[in-house]
């Protein structure tokens, strides 16, 4: 791959992972309720998702998958369905609160409680909300064939890509976890924190619903 090639694909890389989508509102999402380090487990499943995405695209599938009207409608409503499950989970999750009153000083009483999601759990969420992204496939699919020189061979160049990009997405989700995480303060008592998980439920209802009127470009 040349020198100005990879260049202009690491400009492109940077445009994508700021570009708000799903990805970005759960790493707000989580780092808000969990913190930055619980976070990292989230982000780290968005970038395994990235990386099959960027094979399937970079490999031919995508287009395959793009040619069908049918698979492509199942994909979508994956996609979208799971956004919208991760949504209403999101504004239905229980919060408690450490006794009766709105103090905010270390184990005082109205200290918030918010359960955390296992690592496990947390991981294949972030896995599944890129892999089941329509949006995503589109994407690489029309961007990837601009970088991916047909004279040289395949898998080493899907490989440089791959990692530029990861890299690129992890510096962003993790600044998108540590802003959010540092607004923690502010969500000190079970309304606050009730009204984030709607705010951020509702984004993701949004997200979801959103993936329904994707097209795919005519085969």
């Amino acid at each position: 791959m040349r020198w100005e090639v990879w260049l202009a694909y690491f400009a492109a890389c940077w445009v994508i992972a700021i570009s708000p989508g799903s990805g970005a509102v759960l790493s707000m999402s989580h780092g808000l309720s969990y913190g930055l380090k619980k976070t990292t487990t989230t982000i780290m499943g968005l970038q395994l998702g990235l990386v099959i995405i960027l094979l399937i695209a970079g490999g031919g599938l995508g287009a395959l998958l793009l040619a069908s009207e049918e698979a492509f409608v199942v994909v979508k409503t994956i996609g979208a369905a799971y956004l919208i499950y991760l949504g209403i989970q999101q504004w239905r999750a229980k919060v408690e609160s450490q006794g009766d009153g709105e103090g905010d000083a270390e184990g005082a009483p109205g200290r918030v409680r918010v359960a955390v999601m296992s690592r496990r759990r947390r991981f294949a969420t972030g896995l599944l909300t890129n892999v089941t992204n329509p949006k995503g496939i589109i994407f690489m699919v029309a961007v990837l064939p601009q970088f991916i020189d047909p004279t040289h061979p395949l898998g080493p160049q899907l490989a440089i890509l791959a990692a530029t990009m990861c890299g690129v997405d992890l510096v962003v989700m993790h600044g998108y976890a540590l802003l959010a995480s540092r607004m923690q303060g502010l969500f000190r008592n079970a309304r606050a924190v009730r009204w984030q998980n709607r705010f951020f439920g509702g984004v993701l209802v949004a997200v979801g619903t959103a993936l329904f009127f994707v097209r795919r470009h005519p085969a």
